[in-house]
C-alpha cells in the first residue's frame, strides 16, 4: 500500500531574532490556533484601547467639569461674603475705607480657595476709593483684556477663563480664573479675579489613566489566556484527526482516534474510527483479492510453461515441414506457429508483471554506457527497419560515461520504444537520442508518425490498452510493453515520459539517475520537443507530416 504523508517545513531557531518574521508568517499559514489566538488578541486589545480612551476623556472631562463648578460656587460665596462687608461700612473717609477693603480681602483669602486674588477699580480715578489690590504682579500676564472686558460689561455674572497660573518656583499651572464685580457702595465699582489652580486634576487624571491601562492589558491578557484554553481544547482534536489521518494515508491502518466524553468532537472521533475499520477492512479485502489474483496469474503462468513448450516444439516441427503440405495446410501451420510464438511472449510478459506485482524484481547492476547500449539495440532492429522503411539515426552528444543500470531491462525497455516507433513511424526517419548531466542519463526516442491524442497519451501505459484497437500489429507484441518498460524504469528510481501530438509524431524518453534512489533535477532530454518537430522534418528531408484520424503505441 502507498500513501503519502503531509511534511512541514521545520520552524527556525527562535534564537536569532531575524528569522522570527518568517517564523510567525509560516506559524500564521499553518496553524488555526496561532491564527485564531493572534485575531482575538488583536481584536480585543483594539476594544480595550477604544474603551480606555473614550473612558479617559469622559473622565477627564467629568473631573474638569466639577473642579469648575466647585470653584465657581467657591468665587461666588467668597464675593458675597466680601460684598457683605462693604455694604457694612457706612464710612466715606478715605482711610476707613481702606480698612474695610483690606477687611473684605482677608475675607476672601479666608473663605475662597483660590491661589491668586487680585481687585482692580473700573473706571478713572476717584476720591477716598480704596486702592486697588492684587497678590501677583504683573497681573495682566494672567488676566486677559478679554476677560476684564467681559468682566465689565456682565457687572451681576460670574466669567471664568482657563489660564496658566504662576507657581513659586517660577513655573505655570493650569488653573480656571474667575472674574466677578465687587461695588463700594456709592464710592467705585472693582473687578474682583479669584484663580484656582488645577494642580491636583491631572494627578487624579494620570491615576485613573493609569489604572484604566493596567486593567485593560490584564484584561486582553486575561482574554487571550482564557482563548488559547478555548482554541486549544477545540482544536487539539482536530491536531489528533490530522496525525492520524497522515498515518492512515501512509499505511498504518491501525491507528484510531481517543474518544472523550459525549460531545460532537466525541461524536465526530467515532465517526472517523468507524470509518477508519471500514477502510481498513476493505483494503484488506482488496489486498487479499490482489493477492489471490497475482498468485492466479503466477500459478497459471508457470502452470502453462510445460504445455506451452510441448506445443512449441511440435508447432515448430509441423512449420519445419509445411513444404511438404497443400497450401491450405501450410498456411495453418504457419499461422499456428506464430501465434504460439505470442502466446509464449505474452506468458513471458504475464510472469513478469506478476513479479512487479509481488515486489519480487531485483536488479542486476552492471556499470554500462548508454550510447552504446542504444546502438547494440538499433543494429540489432536494422532489418526490421528496413523492412518498414524507416531510417533510425542516433545522436549521441553524451550519454558513454558507464551507470550502475541493469542492462537486459534497460535493453527491452529500449526495444520496446523503438519497436513501437518503428510500427508507428509510417516509415518516416526514427531519432534516438543519448544525452546525460551530472544526474541522470537519459534516452530518447523520436517518430514522426501519427502521433496521439491527449486522452490517448494519459492512458499510453495502461495494460493491454491500444489507442486504435483496429490498427493491425506489424511486428507482434503483447499489449504490455510500455506497462512493463515503465516498471523498468521505475525499478531504475528513473522516469519514463511521452509527449505525443496528433500528426507531429510520439516522443518517449527514459531518464535514469547517476547515483542515488531516484532522478534528482530535470531530465537531460526535454519531454517536449517543442517547435522544434518542424525543422528537424525538414533536416530529415521529410515532408511535412499530415495529421491523421487515430495513432497509438503498444
Amino acid at each position: 500500500m502507498t500513501g503519502v504523508t503531509a511534511t512541514r517545513t521545520p520552524l527556525k531557531g527562535w534564537r536569532l531574532w531575524r528569522a522570527w518574521p518568517g517564523n510567525i508568517a509560516t506559524l500564521w499559514r499553518r496553524s488555526l490556533r496561532f491564527r485564531t489566538l493572534l485575531v482575538t488578541l488583536g481584536l480585543t486589545a483594539l476594544a480595550v484601547a477604544v474603551a480606555c480612551v473614550w473612558m479617559a476623556l469622559a473622565i477627564q472631562n467629568d473631573l474638569f467639569g466639577s473642579r469648575r463648578q466647585q470653584v465657581l460656587v467657591d468665587a461666588a460665596q467668597a464675593r458675597s461674603s466680601a460684598q457683605e462687608r462693604l455694604n457694612a461700612a457706612v464710612q466715606t473717609d478715605g482711610v476707613q475705607l481702606q480698612n474695610v477693603m483690606t477687611l473684605a480681602y482677608s475675607t476672601l483669602n479666608n473663605e475662597s480657595s483660590s491661589s491668586l486674588l487680585a481687585a482692580l477699580r473700573i473706571g478713572p480715578p476717584v476720591p477716598n476709593a480704596p486702592q486697588d489690590f492684587t497678590s501677583y504682579e504683573p497681573i495682566d500676564e494672567v488676566v486677559s483684556d478679554a476677560l476684564r472686558q467681559a468682566v465689565r460689561d456682565n457687572p451681576d455674572r460670574q466669567i471664568w477663563q482657563s489660564v496658566a497660573l504662576p507657581t513659586a518656583d517660577g513655573g505655570t499651572t493650569p488653573g480656571i480664573m474667575v472674574g466677578q464685580q465687587l461695588s463700594v457702595p456709592g464710592v467705585a465699582e472693582y473687578e474682583l479675579y479669584l484663580g484656582y489652580d488645577l494642580a491636583n486634576a491631572p494627578q487624579t487624571l494620570g491615576f485613573v489613566q493609569g489604572t484604566l491601562w493596567v486593567v485593560g492589558i490584564g484584561l486582553v491578557l486575561l482574554i487571550g489566556g482564557v482563548a488559547w484554553f478555548v482554541l486549544r481544547s477545540l482544536t487539539l482534536p482536530i491536531s489528533e484527526a490530522a496525525d492520524t489521518s497522515a498515518q492512515l494515508a501512509a499505511g498504518e491502518l491501525g491507528v484510531r482516534l481517543p474518544v472523550r466524553g459525549e460531545d460532537e468532537l466525541a461524536t465526530l472521533g467515532r465517526s472517523f474510527n468507524a470509518m477508519a475499520d471500514s477502510i481498513e477492512s476493505q483494503i484488506k479485502e482488496l489486498a487479499e483479492l490482489s493477492l489471490v489474483q497475482q498468485r492466479f496469474v503466477s500459478d497459471v503462468s508457470h502452470e502453462l510453461r510445460t504445455p506451452l513448450t510441448t506445443i512449441r516444439l511440435a508447432a515448430d516441427m509441423i512449420n519445419d515441414q509445411r513444404d511438404e503440405f497443400d497450401p491450405a495446410t501450410a498456411r495453418a501451420a504457419e499461422l499456428l506457429n506464430n501465434q504460439v510464438q505470442r502466446f509464449e511472449l505474452l506468458l513471458t510478459d504475464l510472469l513478469e508483471i506478476s513479479r512487479y506485482d509481488a515486489g519480487s524484481v531485483q536488479l542486476d547492476l552492471e556499470p554500462t554506457s548508454l550510447a552504446h547500449l542504444a546502438e547494440d539495440v538499433i543494429g540489432s532492429m536494422q532489418q526490421l527497419a528496413e523492412q518498414h522503411g524507416s531510417d533510425v539515426r542516433l545522436v549521441a552528444p553524451g550519454g558513454y560515461s558507464p551507470v550502475d543500470m541493469d542492462p537486459r531491462r534497460v535493453r527491452r525497455v529500449v526495444r520496446n520504444l523503438l519497436g513501437n516507433a518503428i510500427e508507428h513511424g509510417e516509415g518516416r526517419p526514427i531519432v534516438v537520442t543519448v544525452d546525460s548531466n551530472q544526474q541522470a542519463v537519459a534516452i530518447g526516442v523520436r517518430d514522426y508518425g501519427l502521433g496521439m491524442k491527449p486522452e490517448d497519451v494519459e492512458r499510453v501505459f495502461d495494460r493491454f490498452w491500444r489507442a486504435d484497437p483496429s490498427r493491425t500489429r506489424t511486428i507482434g507484441g503483447t499489449g504490455l510493453g510500455l506497462s512493463i518498460a515503465l516498471g523498468d524504469a521505475k525499478l531504475h528510481g528513473g522516469e519514463l515520459a511521452v509527449w505525443s501530438e496528433p500528426g507531429r509524431g510520439t516522443h518517449f524518453v527514459l531518464t535514469l539517475p547517476r547515483r542515488g534512489a531516484s532522478v534528482a533535477g530535470a531530465s537531460p532530454i526535454p519531454v517536449d520537443p517543442g517547435d522544434d518537430s518542424i525543422a528537424a522534418v525538414e533536416e530529415l528531408g521529410l515532408t511535412q507530416p499530415i495529421e491523421l484520424p487515430h495513432g497509438g503505441a503498444s
